[in-house]
């Protein structure tokens, strides 16, 4: 009986460590993404407005009328950054398929700017607004099954509306 404690302890151990690699904690956030339409809105308004919600918001007339001055400086700012190419051609039904194609990625992504262009004698339809190379890609892979002849192009943006990060945090 003195013999068999030592081979219980040790395959206590290794049920326990097998167990414990099994099963590890996690956890996982997902944020739901930004609503575009909302973006630099007096969010507070629109909940006191839609009925659905109680608010009430002790706030220095200071901080909103230097958030209103920030917004108002900005508004029509950019900065150098990335657009995916969708379309880019001169042939004779340019006009149309450029239109067309703009309105197919408005309808297949609503939340994604779209920026249909003409520069002589070439039309051009261009989505996003990228501040690296790294963002426009994750879009690109994507869209490259449906427009094969896509690419990513560096040019002037409109400053983009930051999406919540999704963070895999291990505990």
């Amino acid at each position: 009986m003195k013999r068999s404690w030592p081979i219980c302890v040790i395959a206590l151990c290794f049920c326990l460590s097998v167990g414990a690699q099994r099963y590890t904690d996690s956890l996982t956030v997902i944020l739901p993404s930004v609503d575009s339409s909302i973006a630099g809105a007096d969010v507070f308004a629109l909940l006191r407005e839609s009925g659905n919600a109680e608010v009430t918001v002790y706030q220095s007339s200071a901080i909103r009328d230097a958030f209103n001055a920030y917004k108002a400086a900005n508004a029509l700012s950019s900065i150098t950054g990335y657009r995916i190419r969708v379309y880019y051609d001169n042939v004779r039904s340019s006009r149309t398929d450029s239109e067309e194609v703009a309105k197919s990625l408005c309808r297949i992504y609503p939340w994604l700017p779209v920026y249909r262009t003409y520069e002589s004698p070439y039309f051009r339809v261009a989505v996003g607004d990228f501040r690296t190379p790294d963002e426009a890609m994750k879009l690109f892979n994507e869209l490259k099954v449906r427009y094969p002849m896509a690419f990513i192009v560096k040019e002037t943006i409109n400053y983009p509306v930051q999406e919540p990060e999704v963070s895999d945090d291990r505990l």
